[in-house]
């Protein structure tokens, strides 16, 4: 009697030999990708070099070289002037301030909407809206600002009129550093929806029903498992935000249309400026400063990202 052989079911279906004896037929092989598949990464490989790469090495060689293509340190050292760490500064606490506020109403938002239906209304319009808001910005946000809270907005008026409150009694401060705040969280709460909704969505019905066999409450679920699990990604968020507010740079133009309160605001009169002598070449090193920054802030998001992955995949 012919017997089948054993073996890993994966191998193949077994055959018969030319003894009567079956053999297991081997694998088809994999099928080989084309040797040149890498070529589909030359237009994003020609993106990244256009649009990152240039403009860092850019702003790395005029920030070291004066307008005569001399070598100087004098850039790198106006880095250290009170007037430009005072505009780091600026930038920093905004940035900061922006991506506290915008995390955490942000992160509300994603918590209302956990115990939504995906393809329900309410759910798929605030991502839509979400997607929108988070690229509203330039010209158009600065004129919705000014229409709204302005001097003269509909808001401003409305807060006057009706119960006396003057929103601009201490000056126009909508147009200065202050009304960058409402400006980026416009624009700040929508991306942490975008960010920070996966993380939260990605969080298993079976961890709660494990925790409450183990005799914990649904109260207790989120301080012992919910917020560490969720720790990595808010924190990743949080410097997603950081980064985007520390870069933007079309609002505040449109919005504070004079004074450098901003390093994207600096680097814009370094290179219009006429009076700026020996140092033509400041905005290269306020740029490199700038990338330093966005660059480690970026770098930690990718560790923290990495591992908060570990749990979602």
């Amino acid at each position: 009697m012919t017997t089948l052989t054993s073996g890993n079911p994966l191998a193949g279906s077994p055959t018969p030999s030319p003894e009567g004896r079956e053999q297991t037929a081997p694998a088809p092989r994999a099928a080989r990708r084309p040797g040149g598949a890498w070529l589909g990464l030359v237009p994003f490989a020609a993106y990244l070099g256009a649009f990152l790469v240039l403009p860092t090495v850019l702003a790395l060689m005029t920030g070291l070289f004066d307008g005569d293509g001399a070598l100087t340190g004098d850039n790198i050292a106006a880095l250290l002037d009170p007037v430009v760490l005072a505009t780091f500064g600026n930038s920093t606490w905004v940035s900061l301030l922006t991506a506290a506020i915008g995390a955490a109403v942000g992160a509300l938002v994603c918590f209302a909407m956990l115990g939504l239906p995906e393809t329900g209304f309410v759910r798929t319009t605030v991502d839509a809206a979400s997607g929108v808001l988070a690229q509203f910005g330039g010209v158009m946000l600065a004129f919705v600002l000014v229409a709204t809270i302005g001097t003269q907005g509909v808001v401003t008026r409305l807060l006057d009129d009706a119960f006396g409150l003057d929103i601009f009694a201490g000056g126009a401060w909508i147009y200065a550093l202050p009304g960058l705040i409402p400006a980026y969280i416009v624009f700040q709460v929508p991306l942490m929806v975008i960010t920070f909704m996966p993380a939260l969505a990605a969080l298993k019905p079976q961890w709660v029903e494990a925790h409450l066999t183990l005799g914990g409450t649904r109260a207790s679920f989120w301080p012992t498992i919910g917020f560490p699990v969720l720790a990595p990604s808010f924190l990743a968020s949080f410097l997603l935000l950081f980064a985007n507010a520390f870069s933007s740079y079309a609002t505040a133009a449109a919005l504070a249309s004079q004074g450098s309160q901003i390093v994207p605001l600096q680097i814009r009169t370094a290179l219009t400026s006429e009076t700026v002598l020996g140092r033509e070449n400041l905005a290269g090193a306020l740029a490199l400063g700038m990338i330093l920054v966005v660059g480690v802030v970026m770098a930690v998001y990718a560790l923290i990202q990495r591992r908060a992955a570990r749990w979602q995949s």
